[in-house]
């Protein structure tokens, strides 16, 4: 027998009341019941990293995230980063550095080093490689991603920017 959950989520700032499948993914969740197909599904195993989302703030992988534990909780996609005509500060660094290729992994990273710069604003380039190397991307590699972290570093530390 299936059973169902009422669950309580706030995604990108929306509050929403939703009866859930116990076994519902977090990541099917988003893009199934509310349509947010930013979270990209890749390996399903947690590697890849392309389903990362924040949960109260912080990175999670989505496929490996039950949408009952969302209950209660703030879920960011990069969806609610910015929009076609008003990209955020760090999807901007991330156009202009040339950090994406086919897309496919650039929500997951883009979620990664929101959680990143908020955590380590002032990281240093190897603790930008470091944070990066649980994401994979198959077309550019963290090169470029790493250059625009970088820059959103050097923004932030004297330039005292606001976080993406």
């Amino acid at each position: 027998m299936i059973e169902t959950h009422a669950i309580t989520v706030t995604v990108n700032g929306v509050a929403g009341r939703h009866t859930v499948e116990d076994r519902l993914l977090l990541s099917d969740f988003l893009r199934g019941t509310l349509g947010l197909t930013g979270t990209h599904v890749g390996c399903e195993q947690g590697v890849c990293g392309a389903c990362t989302v924040l949960l109260d703030g912080v990175s999670v992988r989505s496929c490996l995230t039950l949408a009952v534990q969302a209950d209660g909780a703030l879920v960011d996609t990069v969806e609610g980063l910015g929009e076609m005509d008003a990209l955020s500060p760090l999807q901007e660094l991330f156009r202009t550095y040339h950090a994406l290729q086919c897309g496919f992994c650039t929500p997951g990273f883009l979620m990664t080093c929101v959680d990143l710069l908020r955590t380590r604003p002032l990281a240093s380039e190897t603790e930008l490689r470091e944070a990066m190397s649980g994401n994979l991307c198959r077309c550019t590699g963290c090169t470029n991603i790493v250059r625009a972290l970088a820059a959103a570093v050097a923004a932030r530390g004297p330039l005292k920017v606001p976080a993406p």
